[in-house]
């Protein structure tokens, strides 16, 4: 049995990778701030004998012995990033530190929640992890940018410097339960407008391309990473190469959800990456890993958790 430090464990990623390994029979503690992370979320996993829950901020130091850290801890979505700005890129940098000398104490695994973000607004279509990106380092969207390439270095050096046990994952657009209902992305926004018979509200004039993976598929490709037994330390890109257009994702859910609500198009915020497509051959050759879920059955799944919790 593992003892497994997650952090941002209450999150949305976080609260269902914190689910997974309890259920696989490892220790959890869940360590949060709760500045995005919900309550919530692991509600039903505060009743696990073999689950705790730590509040903390990772920008300071902690102590607590373990086998493996999932490093999750960092608001994800725009209009949670871009409130505190440094904050958020002190989360990354500080955070990542914090753990790494964590697991370098205790000889523990350690694996570093990247983003497609590090691509910036590419101009390689699909992403792959030997491009290097396109990112404005002084943009809007910087302080996370800028703040997971940093904390990406910082894994690779302490990996060469000091031998620590490092995982990367790149993490691309994905969706599903426990998502905050006011976290500004694409899916949760069109989701709840829809239920709400509201505008739905497309930046830009909807042609802009995602790549959604659902939930479930992400956490089994997050395990597989930390577990593998190979040499391979990443970075890996996880996520759904099914690539589709923000205007098609909002007409699904009009249909799914059957509303009246019309679309609304907006200006497109500053520095919104126009495609967004992993590359995934790497994940499926180092792991054996592929995203399962088909967009619909991931959307209705999504649809009927909002649909309960906005009751």
């Amino acid at each position: 049995m593992k003892k497994i430090l997650v952090t941002g464990g209450a999150g949305f990623i976080g609260s269902h990778l914190c689910k997974k390994l309890i259920e696989n029979g490892d220790n959890v503690i869940c360590l949060d701030n709760f500045f995005t992370g919900r309550h919530e979320n692991i509600e039903k996993l505060k009743k696990k004998e073999t689950f705790q829950l730590l509040e903390h901020d990772i920008i300071e130091p902690v102590d607590i012995e373990c086998d493996e850290i999932y490093n999750l801890a960092c608001p994800a979505s725009p209009v949670h990033y871009q409130y505190d700005a440094i904050k958020t890129l002190k989360t990354s940098v500080l955070g990542i530190l914090n753990m790494l000398e964590l697991a370098k104490k205790y000889n523990a695994k350690i694996l570093q929640a990247s983003t497609s973000e590090v691509y910036g607004s590419p101009l390689e279509h699909p992403q792959k992890e030997t491009y290097w990106g396109n990112v404005n380092p002084i943009g809007i969207r910087s302080c996370y940018d800028e703040g997971k390439r940093a904390a990406e270095t910082l894994m690779t050096d302490y990996n060469r410097q000091y031998g620590v046990k490092t995982r990367i994952i790149r993490i691309f657009n994905t969706y599903g339960p426990n998502m905050d209902p006011k976290d500004g992305r694409v899916v949760s926004n069109c989701i709840t407008q829809a239920l709400k018979g509201e505008n739905i509200t497309i930046y830009g004039d909807g042609t802009q391309t995602r790549s959604f993976c659902y939930v479930d598929d992400l956490v089994d490709g997050i395990i597989k990473m930390m577990n593998n037994k190979q040499d391979f330390t990443g970075p890996v890109n996880l996520g759904n190469p099914s690539e589709r257009t923000v205007l098609d994702l909002a007409e699904k859910i009009l249909e799914l959800t059957g509303s009246n609500s019309k679309l609304e198009f907006l200006p497109l915020p500053g520095d919104d990456p126009v495609k967004r497509k992993p590359d995934i051959s790497v994940a499926q050759r180092e792991l054996g890993w592929k995203p399962k879920t088909d967009i619909i059955e991931g959307l209705k799944k999504t649809i009927d958790y909002f649909s309960n919790i906005m009751q």
